[in-house]
Parts: structure tokens; sequence; C-alpha cells
């Protein structure tokens, strides 16, 4: 069958998405066959399609991190046709074709059975940005962070982890302050959830080893100095989760926040999770994060508007969310 996909190839000018129209022949390996409606555009999709980061290992191959729609064809048992399904990170745009395409073929082990509470758009508009907000959340609940222990900090608010997480946050009952460089776009972060918004720029300068204690715990995905600064202000027993490298990979900083306060700081990966913890996290979305914000905060483009996308989303131009019709 013949199928429409944005494959990124290597060039002596560097990486050019294309799109291009394959055959299920040159689909990889896998156990379960998608027909795919929705992908999205994440941070690590903009990396890959523009290379700025060697995110894409294999070329040619089809971009995409994450993937949603129903299956088509199974020789697993978990899996049979016509199962709504989703797929986010694992190898997804690295070493295996991914989801801007309107088929693809994956590892069983890599699927999550779609939550009944979203249909395909839905599950991209939360895409593994919201996966990984969610996935946030868990860390700071594992750690005992509870809403009435003070000011959740929410970084690079505009942005799709930063969007879903003051969604989610603000419904459990947290008090969510955003920090943008978008002040602009207050009312917008205020409309999710946001109790306060303040500037970014305040945390995006080096910063002394201990400043004065605010907030409870936070969510960052921003890195480098941001980082820094916000494990230097996390009050006694807090604790700083750390997805993201918006700024930079950079982290310098002394063991101040973590031997006087004991605040803890949290990797969270969204590539490698454990299924049984990917479950968890979308069933988690499913009754913690409110539809009509999901709405609110996702728009909608074609295969054909991607390389555009990823353009915006380096320019800062990018408001939460963006889902990719692959059939449009």
């Amino acid at each position: 069958m013949a199928f429409k996909a944005l494959q990124v190839t290597k060039t002596d000018a560097g990486l050019a998405p294309t799109l291009v129209t394959l055959e299920d022949r040159d689909l990889m390996e896998g156990d379960v066959t998608v027909a795919v409606e929705y992908s999205t555009v994440n941070y690590k999709d903009a990396l890959a399609l523009s290379g700025k980061s060697p995110v894409v290992q294999v070329f040619p191959l089809i971009g995409g991190i994450d993937l949603a729609g129903s299956v088509v064809a199974s020789s697993n048992a978990a899996f049979k046709v016509g199962d709504p399904v989703l797929v986010n990170g694992w190898a997804l745009s690295q070493t295996h074709h991914g989801g801007y395409a309107q088929r693809a073929r994956v590892k069983a082990e890599w699927l999550v059975h779609r939550p009944a509470a979203f249909d395909a758009r839905q599950a991209m508009a939360i895409g593994t940005a919201g996966y990984t907000a969610m996935l946030s959340v868990l860390a700071l609940e594992h750690n005992g962070v509870n809403p009435g222990d003070g000011d959740i900090l929410v970084t690079g608010a505009n942005g799709g982890v930063g969007s879903v997480a003051i969604a989610v946050l603000s419904k459990l009952g947290y008090r969510v302050v955003a920090s943008t460089g978008r002040t602009e776009e207050a009312e917008h972060l205020k409309s999710l959830g946001a109790a306060e918004v303040i500037d970014r720029h305040a945390l995006g300068e080096p910063g002394k080893p201990l400043q004065k204690e605010r907030w409870a715990g936070a969510v960052d995905s921003v890195g480098s100095h941001t980082l820094a600064n916000v494990l230097a202000q996390t009050r006694y027993r807090g604790t700083v989760t750390a997805c993201g490298l918006a700024q930079g990979i950079d982290l310098s900083m002394t063991v101040a926040p973590f031997i006087l306060r004991n605040v803890t700081l949290a990797g969270i990966d969204s590539v490698n999770a454990p299924q049984a913890l990917r479950e968890t996290a979308w069933q988690r979305l499913a009754t913690d994060l409110d539809p009509a914000l999901l709405e609110a905060m996702t728009t909608q483009v074609g295969l054909a508007d991607v390389p555009r996308v990823v353009e915006d989303l380096f320019a800062g131009k990018v408001r939460g969310r963006v889902v990719v019709d692959v059939n449009a």
C-alpha cells in the first residue's frame, strides 16, 4: 500500500525533510502495523529535523517521535486489528521510522493501548510533551510534594511540557507559578491554571549557589542557568524535575541545595520509560487533564507544514501543542 511520509535525508548542506510516497515494503521491522492518524511536533522533533542535535542516526528516516492511530495488522497477541494505540519515543525518529507518515510498523512492546478518554487527535495533543509533564508530576508526588507544601514553579511555561504541567498541577490543587519569556501570554497561562506568571529572565542568568527559598517543587524543561537557579531557590526537602534543555545542556552549580536543603533533582526520561510507568502516566492523564484546556493549547497542521513549525518553534513563536494530521 502506498502512503505519504515526511522523510529526513542527509545532504552536503545538512538535513532535508522531504515529502515522499512510500510503500509498506519500505517500513522497518516490527510485529504491529498501524494506520497513523496524527503525530505532533515536540522540541526533540525540531532538533531531529533541523540537525541541531544528532537525533536522527539512520538515513533516510521518517521523522516524528509520536504517533497515534489504529492497528491494521498484528502478529502479537496483545494487539488486534482495530485496536486504538499510541507510541511515544523509543527509537522513533532515531533509528526507526517515526510518526510523520500514514503508516508505521513498530515493535509491540513500544505500543500503549490508547485510553478511551482520548481520540487519536487528543492523544497527540498530549504527545511526548504532555506525557513527559505527567511523568514529572508523578515524580513530584513520589517524592512527597503535596499541594499544601507551597508554590510549584513551571519553567518554559508556554511550551508543550509547561502547558500540560500547568493544567494538570492546577487541577490537582497545586498553586502553580509559570515562568516564561513571553509575558504577553500571561492571560493564556492563567487560563490553563497558573496562579502567577513571572518573567524567565531573572532565572536565566548565573545566580548565587543558595538563594531565598521559594518553591516546594518545580517542573523544568529549560536546563542550564535556569535549572541551577531553580534548585538554588527550592525549599527544604523540595523536588525539582528536569526533562529538557531549551536553554542549554550545561548545569553549573554547587552541591549546596542538595546537602544543605535536602533538595532532590529528579531526572525525567520519556524515551525509554518502562511500559508500566507509561501506562500509569496515560491513565492519570485521562483523569487529571481537562480536555477543554487541552484543546485551548492545541493547534493543528498537515505534514507539509512541519518544517515551518520547526522554524517557528526555535524562534519562540509556538504556544502549547502542535498536532500533525498526517492525512491532510
